[in-house]
């Protein structure tokens, strides 16, 4: 029989070997930005590693996994699309510059490590909640956690739809993407994350031990809201996008609402 310890132990073995290996390629392609497409993967590994390793309710172990599958996976081709052929991101553009020589070892502990650890962390419920037996069928806090991780995945994939079809016409180059799903949060995509995460742990608190993983969608949510999600794009988006500043009076930061004033006007 696999228990927590067990489980948690054998989940940070493998995220470890998966980031370390993706730091040997991006040295090799001099692209560390490599390591964004798999953080999707990562949690994928977890969730499918726990299954297998864990003793507790096939159902729920199903559904969990599921979930992060559908979620890990439509990201990674996301990134993957989005980033691959277009050169390396300009944070570790600016972070290899600064580093120089040393940037090889400084982005395996602050870059590569540090997202290990957070994969680990993050999918606490994941882990925690697929060990126990009971209960063995999904309840009412279970759908609830499905009904908000369908919105957040709802908003992230729609939104970045609309954010590459935005991007992808000249005529809206500099300008301010207020339409769609963008009209009510500037986030719409960091938000599907915020709701995703909380909806797994939902479905993980059902059991006892999953309620100990709500540290994952607490950290999940202060990286989308405060450090690499909206705090960092905000603090340059401005500089960027003509009206943004007109845009920022009318929308909510993160969390959708409708606009302030009425329609959006548009600035494109």
């Amino acid at each position: 029989m696999t228990g927590t310890t067990e489980v948690l132990v054998a989940n940070a073995a493998a995220v470890l070997v998966l980031l370390v290996a993706t730091w040997v390629v991006s040295l090799a392609i001099r692209n560390a930005s490599i390591v964004d497409i798999v953080w999707g993967i990562g949690f994928v590994l977890v969730a499918w590693t726990t299954f297998l390793l864990a003793d507790g309710s096939r159902t729920r172990k199903l559904t969990l996994a599921v979930l992060v599958t559908v979620w890990g996976l439509r990201l990674a081709v996301h990134l993957a699309w989005r980033n691959i052929g277009k050169g390396e991101d300009f944070r570790y553009r600016a972070m290899r510059k600064k580093h120089d020589h040393r940037f090889p070892l400084k982005s395996l502990y602050t870059v590569f490590l540090t997202q290990a650890l957070l994969m680990w962390v993050v999918s606490l419920p994941v882990q925690l909640a697929m060990v126990p037996a009971l209960p063995r069928h999904l309840g009412v806090l279970a759908i609830a956690g499905l009904a908000l991780w369908v919105v957040g995945l709802f908003f992230e994939t729609v939104g970045d739809l609309q954010l590459a079809r935005f991007k992808a016409d000249p005529a809206t180059s500099g300008t301010v993407m207020d339409k769609g799903l963008w009209r009510y949060t500037r986030h719409p995509n960091y938000f599907g994350d915020f709701a995703v995460w909380w909806g797994i742990f939902l479905v993980a608190a059902e059991t006892g031990t999953g309620r100990f993983g709500v540290i994952g969608p607490i950290v999940m949510s202060v990286l989308l809201m405060k450090v690499s999600g909206v705090g960092m794009l905000e603090r340059t988006i401005g500089k960027r996008r003509r009206g943004y500043d007109d845009y920022v009076t009318r929308t909510s930061t993160f969390f959708p609402r409708p606009p302030k004033g009425g329609p959006a006007n548009s600035t494109q």
